[in-house]
């Protein structure tokens, strides 16, 4: 099950510099937590969970394998990308094959780094990709919506519910709102998504700012939480540079550094998880002597899905579910402790997988 989040920015922002630190950082990690490039411009990082360790020491496990995020660093957009200027066709069509976009926005000034507006103006460059985005959908979407009119009179009632969510998304967008202001709900969400709107991704808005600045944020970066805020979405601070500088250090010395600079850890790891929680994931874990494992599941699934996610005859067969809460688990030392202290539990078709609970799935062969 893979998941992608779209790095978007206009030029010069410091995209690609906070791409890179993501995969050099993915790179440099222990064996354990191993770092594949699919493309140039495509790779798979682990989400920092420090549950996974903790089970995996009490379990004696052999190998930790940590759930994954794929981040995708797409072409710089500039005004006019929706009619094909600069990479604008490639742009656009990148978005669209990700779940969710992390918009890097300039928070910092810097003479030697040129704006391509030739000004600091942090609201006005979420405004010109917002923009970009709406004028790709709203002109698509109009042509659609008439067809899609003719077949939703036809009395089919799935093809009449996404008529009826094209209808709510145009009205935002001839308002000047994004599609993802139609409010749909999660019931709707994958039909909501397969109208394929760019628009309607979730963002989430990383604060590039100064050195000086990392640990805080500063005022422009202020502006952007506050309309993060305004609009339910998230904002991370983060200084590309730093980040960039932590990335090709030794393990045993990026602690000293993190101290060095006034971080708790680095800002990456908010931004990995900022991104998991943006497209409403949820960890499980398997666990055993042979290995801790991190799988991934969208918030809401049942018993039956999570068990699919590991292999598909788990789905199809699946029985009940073993299960133990993290803490739990934790705090009576393994699945035995749990056992005998009443915390093991037997899950059927319907449960519904909480982040992080511990599962061994039975199946029928």
């Amino acid at each position: 099950m893979g998941f992608k989040c779209g790095i978007v920015g206009l030029p010069n922002v410091g995209k690609s510099t906070l791409f890179n630190a993501l995969t050099q950082t993915a790179a440099a990690q222990a064996a354990n937590y191993p770092f594949c490039t699919i493309e140039p411009n495509v790779g798979d990082v682990a989400v920092p969970d420090p549950r996974l360790t903790t089970l995996a020491a009490i379990a004696s496990s052999k190998e930790i394998i940590p759930t994954r995020l794929t981040f995708v660093d797409i072409a710089g957009l500039v005004r006019g990308a929706s009619k094909g200027e600069g990479l604008g066709n490639q742009f656009l069509a990148n978005i669209r094959e990700c779940d969710a976009i992390a918009h890097v926005v300039r928070c910092f000034e810097d003479g030697d780094v040129t704006h391509v507006e030739g000004r600091i103006d942090p609201l006005s460059d979420i405004a010109t990709i917002e923009t970009e985005l709406m004028l790709a959908d709203l002109e698509g979407l109009e042509r659609r919506v008439v067809a899609m009119e003719k077949k939703a009179k036809g009395g089919d009632a799935e093809t009449k519910e996404l008529h009826d969510l094209a209808v709510r998304s145009l009205a935002e967008l001839r308002e000047g709102r994004p599609a993802r202001a139609a409010g749909v709900s999660r019931d709707q969400h994958r039909q909501f998504q397969s109208l394929g709107l760019l628009s309607s991704k979730p963002v989430l808005y990383v604060c590039n700012v100064e050195e000086a600045s990392a640990d805080k944020g500063n005022a422009f970066a202020d502006k952007v939480g506050e309309v993060a805020a305004k609009e339910g979405a998230a904002a991370v601070v983060v200084s590309a540079k730093i980040e960039s500088e932590i990335a090709v250090l030794p393990q045993a010395e990026q602690r000293d550094y993190l101290e060095a600079v006034g971080l708790a850890e680095p800002g990456l790891n908010r931004v990995i998880r900022a991104g998991y929680d943006l497209l409403h994931l949820v960890t499980f874990f398997t666990v055993g002597p042979k290995e801790s494992r991190a799988w991934t599941v969208e918030k809401g699934a049942r018993a039956p899905q999570a068990a699919g996610v590991i292999h598909t005859d788990f789905e199809k067969g699946f029985i009940r579910a073993e299960t133990i809460a993290y803490d739990d688990y934790v705090a009576h030392k393994g699945e035995a402790g749990a056992r005998e202290a009443g915390k093991f539990r037997l899950e059927g078709k319907d449960y519904v997988v909480q982040d992080g609970d511990v599962l061994h799935f039975r199946f029928a062969t």
